[in-house]
């Protein structure tokens, strides 16, 4: 079976490709929202290189929404040119570290934050919405011990460390059967109702 996976969520972008088990290609770059040339010329030449996939995983955020976006748009068109499985997963659950359980925490604009547990590449808890204080609580409230991460500097919270969503590890995700995936129509993981703005008359 061959997996491409695709995840575009944080400000490190990345592809891979695993066929039979075997990581064939990984390929990542800086992801400038304005601009997702890298992105495409990387799907074209691996597309080139390894053709069609059997499944398709893409990561669903929470992160950059334009990001996500873009990723699920380009997996939905793969999906109907090759008949390939489609499927998402949270992409903070697919963070390259060693940890078998860990936090992760950012940015969700308009002065909150999200927190989430992930506990075996499964969401254990969140994400929610925090402010700055609460989730200040909450952090004090964790074994020192436990792992904190964040896909951009937030100085406010010493405890995170910098690590970012891999489609490496989406990829291996894919093959395990007996997790649950999104099934199209995919969606971002929205972290509040879409904000809309009415036009005046």
């Amino acid at each position: 079976m061959k997996i491409l996976a695709l995840e575009l969520s944080s400000a490190r972008g990345s592809l891979a490709v695993v066929s039979n088990g075997n990581v064939e290609v990984v390929r990542d770059w800086e992801n400038d929202r304005k601009n997702s040339g890298p992105f495409f010329e990387s799907l074209v030449e691996v597309q080139k290189q390894f053709g069609e996939p059997d499944t398709i995983i893409v990561g669903v955020g929470p992160g950059s929404y334009a990001g996500t976006r873009i990723a699920i748009s380009a997996a939905i068109g793969l999906q109907t040119a090759s008949q390939a499985r489609l499927v998402g997963f949270p992409s903070i659950c697919a963070m390259e570290c060693d940890e078998s359980e860990f936090c992760v925490i950012g940015d969700a604009r308009r002065q909150t934050f999200f927190f989430a547990r992930v506990r075996e590449n499964n969401l254990a808890e969140g994400p929610m919405l925090m402010s700055e204080a609460e989730l200040g609580e909450k952090m004090d409230k964790l074994d020192r011990k436990m792992s904190i991460f964040a896909t951009e500097k937030l100085p406010q919270f010493e405890r995170a460390a910098i690590c970012y969503p891999s489609a490496k590890v989406l990829a291996r995700l894919a093959l395990d059967s007996h997790r649950s995936f999104a099934l199209p129509p995919l969606e971002p993981i929205y972290l509040r109702e879409p904000h809309i703005t009415v036009p005046k008359r």
